[in-house]
This record gives structure tokens, sequence and C-alpha cells, in this order.
């Protein structure tokens, strides 16, 4: 059984992350984590143990994949895992969330990535967080998560940079959601998927161009907006950027519909993500903007500290 976000569940985390909040030191496990590795199949891999005098574990798993072997750490496999979630994640934000400070050990693991083509590196000019510095998979990372079974194939697998101004936004996705996730792990939920706005606005555009021209748009439009837990909004369907199934500890199935606000936004645009009930994020110093913009055209909406 699936049913909407209750603002109820996330009660505590709300004002904990409002506009004075103050993000607390990552420090639990992704949820996800052990999600993808129970399905890969034991024909397609064989494990090897490297004795080494490291801090952390040696051992590593062959996967194949189109003619193709790849020897690979769990670590090595969970980051693979999530830039394909996410396209794309910021080095500084890998090390800090999927290798709790260890830089060392991730930097070992994404050059033997990058050596087997599975990844590749890239920057995002003028982008106000503290890393510029983005990894992505390549095609032949993106086939190998496919071929393996590595991830559900409900799960979308992205691969490659996205445009300049995307990737920018883009960036900290991967921060939004293991700034939520924890606090769903921490109430006894437990993360099944995340959506980006690319598979819902693709989803979306697909089934409204396929509408029969006898029906009413308008009428489709807030059936099919029903059919995704999403509203009508002048006409429109606004898609948040991240979306998050979860269940609960009853076993319900529940989505937590997540926006982040730059400066940028127009205020229409804000207004709109405010009614179809996303709950907002930003940055610390998009916050006195987008403040203003609420308040000077009387937007009823709370933007939660990033």
């Amino acid at each position: 059984m699936s049913r909407a976000y209750d603002i109820s569940d996330f009660a505590a985390f709300l004002r904990k992350y409002g506009d004075s909040g103050r993000d607390r030191v990552a420090g639990t496990q992704d949820p996800l984590r052990d999600g993808g590795r129970r399905i890969r199949p034991d024909h397609d891999r064989q494990q090897q143990s490297n004795q080494s005098s490291n801090r952390y574990d040696r051992s590593r798993t062959i996967y194949r994949g189109r003619g193709r072997e790849y020897l690979l750490r769990d670590s090595q496999v969970q980051t693979l895992t999530d830039l394909g979630r996410f396209r794309m994640v910021p080095a500084d934000d890998l090390a800090r969330f999927t290798y709790r400070g260890d830089r060392a050990r991730m930097e070992s693991d994404l050059g033997s990535l990058s050596r087997q083509g599975l990844i590749e590196e890239g920057s995002i000019e003028g982008h106000s967080s503290y890393s510029t510095r983005v990894l992505t998979l390549t095609k032949e990372g993106h086939r190998l998560l496919g071929q393996a079974q590595i991830v559900s194939n409900r799960q979308t697998i992205y691969h490659g940079f996205v445009k300049a101004k995307e990737a920018r936004h883009d960036a900290d996705l991967y921060r939004l959601y293991h700034k939520v996730a924890r606090e769903i792990d921490a109430v006894g939920g437990k993360v099944r998927r995340v959506i980006l706005d690319y598979e819902l606005k693709q989803e979306l555009y697909r089934k409204l161009s396929r509408v029969d021209p006898n029906k009413k748009l308008a009428y489709e439009r807030i059936r099919l907006a029903d059919q995704y837990d999403l509203k009508v909004v002048n006409d429109k369907i606004p898609v948040p950027d991240l979306r998050i199934e979860y269940e609960d500890e009853c076993r319900d199935l529940r989505r937590l519909d997540l926006e982040i606000a730059t400066r940028d936004y127009r205020p229409q645009g804000l207004a709109e993500k405010a009614k179809a009930g996303f709950h907002l994020f930003a940055r610390q110093q998009d916050h006195p903007k987008l403040r203003r913009v609420l308040d000077t055209h009387e937007i009823t909406a709370e933007i939660f500290a990033l």
C-alpha cells in the first residue's frame, strides 16, 4: 500500500532543518547501501581475498559485463551505485557521506574505477559549493550496473554530465538526499528508490502526448497528476527535483518530494513549487533573497536549510 507524505511523519525533522537549523555531522549509513547487493547473481561474481595491512577491507569481487571482467570492492560498488542514481556527485560530498571522511580510501577507489573505464571526472565552473570536482558514470559504468544487476530494475540509472546550469543545481541533490535519508532511517524507515525530475518529466510528457484528442486535456492532466501523487498548478504539473520512496516501520510505501530553491527562482516558479506541496530547501546564502520573495509575493512556504 502507498500513500503520500504526511507532514506529521517528519515534524521534528522539519523543525530541526528550518531556516535557523544547523546540519549535524553525517554518521549513518546510506539506507540503500545494502539494497542492491542482495540481488547480485551468484554466477556472475567470484570473491577474491587480498591480504592488506590497510585500515579498510581490500577484498574484491569480479563482475562480468559485455565480455569484460571488473574487480571491485564493496565501497566501489556503492560509489558506482550512487553516481548512477544521482547522475553526478561532488567529490567532497562523496568523501563525506559514502566514505565517512576517509578521503584517502575514496581516492584509491576512484583511481581504480577510472582505470577500469567506469567513471569520469569533471568540474563545475563558478559553482558556489565547497567542491567543484564532480564525478559521473561512463557509458561502460552504466552498462555494468545494469548487466550485473547491481541495482534494482526499478531504480533508474544515469551517466554523463549535463549542461552547466543544470549541473550546478543537481550537484546539491546528493547532499539533500543524505540529509533526509538518515532521518528516514532514524524513525525505522527504509529508502527503496530515489527518483530525479528527469524520470518524472519523461514519463509525464510521454503520457500527456498520448492523450486522446477527443478528451479534455485539463481533466486528463488532473487524472495523470493524481496517478503520480502530484498536483496541477496553473494548468501545469510541477515536478520535484528529488522524490524519495521509502517504507515506514509498518512497511507502507511513502513518498517525499523535495525541491532545491535558488536565488534565481522567479516568484511564480517558487509559488508553484510551494502550492504543489514540495518541501523547499536552499543554501544558506540564498535564504535572504528567497525570504524576501516569499514575503513580497505573500507566498506561504517555509524554506529549510540545505
